[in-house]
């Protein structure tokens, strides 16, 4: 590879899988310009998975770090697009943590008070 050229992989995975499309663009791409040649390449080789991926909705990092599409990426870069979370896990911890509490205090209820 030249220096006026760059690399990425583009990542999508859904709780079922994980995919992976390599791309090489100009040094000056950008995450969009990796975005759409993921796509290109997805459309071409799989329509239907293709057609799943939220392409222009999804939130994009790098890395796990969360970036705008404008944005430039490094050679070698993992850009990831990311599925929007089916429920707040601090919501599921604080319902979990009240419920565990009821269950607790049931069971003290009808054991009596500890001696």
């Amino acid at each position: 590879m030249t220096a006026d050229r760059k690399r990425c992989t583009v990542a999508y995975a859904t709780p079922q899988q994980q995919y992976l499309w390599s791309v090489e663009l100009p040094a000056s791409a950008r995450i969009a310009d990796a975005l759409t040649a993921a796509r290109a390449g997805a459309t071409a080789a799989a329509p239907e998975i293709a057609a799943a991926v939220p392409w222009d909705q999804a939130a994009v990092g790098i890395f796990g770090e969360p970036r705008a599409r404008a944005d430039t990426y490094a050679d070698g870069d993992r850009i990831e697009l990311y599925r929007a979370l089916p429920e707040d896990p601090r919501a599921r911890r604080r319902e979990r943590a009240q419920r565990e509490g009821r269950e607790r205090r049931a069971r003290r209820d009808r054991t009596g008070p500890a001696t």
